[in-house]
């Protein structure tokens, strides 16, 4: 079997053809021309249905909807806000953007925040940003505990969780805000989009006003009228809009999310189960409330140099698999010590010594079991000749 393409995004179902069509005969793209049941009107309340939200915001990115949730939270200048150090340069850049200061904690080899280094940080913060870094929950029941008892208010970066529980709930529902992406390699496909959810009536008035909700079209959103009436004319204008165009493609693919929340899950763990028979290489568990919604795997290298490790992303390569080492590839979003916009950026030690053993495969829902298994022994195999003396494992 062949090395399958695991680069391509989800397809756009045919359901969605319809609506793109009508939309592009009439150019009316544009969420504010119909009075309601405009495309991006109808996408919010379908998305706060199905996520178990009061309220939705559809925005140009998940980095957009990271901004404007803290933006609403109306934090003074040069507030500080706390994130992990494992998670995408937007994260930073939003905290930025909003005239605020990263805190970074550290984070362990299970990639997920390290709760004494967490609480340890918390002094002096005004708002903390937690990121389910590709779709790894952290102990959110700890973390609230702490934030609650500050009264610190959450803000979840969920653009790698849609689909993932904690408990029960909808990860993205537990803080005062959750945000989400509909970049192209997320488990639904807009190429790009995002979205704010949040229980929070002021704050999500406050949102949609800066989204670019100018003069009186925040009357189009179903939010309690009262609390936009605070801040008419008193918020900037940031213009971070979804078009009609960008929800019509999203919308029809919301029903297919358990189905494909469903089949990643079990192609993640079939795959986990074969890497983590090599001495060479771990895949950490889940965290016991957690339900994961996996579209891709991560694992540690066990035992290896910086030599081995390097030989071991040429080997899999070279076999046709690419895998990305997140300390090793050159000026990585995701590593922490390429965010030079952030002054006085600090060092952390832990979380830079898992992220030049941590390593990052997709895994399409799309792919069948062979073709997971032909992934699977490309890195078997890569990890066995990096290490020294090629190991041959069955499927």
């Amino acid at each position: 079997m062949q090395v399958p393409n695991v680069h391509d995004a989800e397809p756009i179902p045919e359901s969605a053809r319809a609506a793109i069509e009508a939309l592009l005969r009439s150019g009316d793209l544009f969420r504010y021309t119909a009075p309601e049941a405009a495309p991006v009107s109808l996408l919010e309340a379908e998305f706060a249905d199905l996520i178990g939200a009061k309220y939705a915001l559809a925005v140009s990115s998940c980095s957009a909807a990271l901004f404007l949730a803290l933006r609403a939270l109306d934090p003074a200048r040069g507030a500080r806000v706390l994130i992990p150090g494992f998670t995408f340069a937007a994260v930073p850049s939003a905290v930025i953007h909003a005239d605020c200061v990263p805190v970074l904690c550290e984070v362990g080899s299970d990639y997920r925040v390290d709760l004494a280094d967490f609480e340890a940080r918390l002094e002096g913060v005004s708002a903390v940003i937690i990121s389910h870094m590709r779709g790894h929950t952290s102990d959110m029941d700890a973390i609230m505990d702490m934030c609650e008892a500050r009264g610190l208010p959450v803000i979840e970066d969920a653009a790698h969780s849609l689909g993932t529980t904690w408990n029960g709930r909808n990860i993205g529902t537990l803080g005062r805000a959750g945000c989400f992406s509909f970049q192209s390699y997320k488990m639904i496909n807009a190429g790009e989009g995002g979205v704010l959810v949040t229980d929070d009536s002021d704050l999500v008035a406050r949102a949609i006003i800066m989204s670019g909700a100018y003069e009186h079209n925040w009357k189009k959103h179903p939010v309690l009228q009262d609390a936009f009436g605070r801040w008419q004319n008193r918020l900037p204008l940031y213009n971070l809009r979804m078009s009609n165009l960008s929800a019509a493609v999203i919308r029809p693919q919301l029903p297919e999310l358990a189905g494909r929340v469903a089949r990643g899950r079990v192609n993640h763990d079939h795959v986990a189960a074969r890497l983590n028979a090599s001495p060479w290489i771990e895949v950490p568990d889940k965290l016991g409330p957690e339900r994961r919604a996996p579209d891709s795997i991560q694992f540690n290298l066990v035992g290896l140099g910086d030599g081995e490790t390097r030989a071991f992303a040429a080997a899999a390569a070279g076999r046709g698999v690419n895998v990305q080492v997140f300390g090793m590839s050159a000026d990585n979003a995701r590593a922490f010590w390429n965010w030079n916009f952030i002054p006085d950026l600090p060092e952390l030690p832990q979380t830079r010594a898992m992220l030049m053993r941590a390593c990052d495969v997709r895994l399409p829902v799309r792919l069948s079991r062979g073709e997971l298994d032909v992934i699977a022994d490309i890195l078997l195999e890569a990890a066995a000749e990096a290490a020294g003396g090629l190991r041959v494992y069955a499927t």
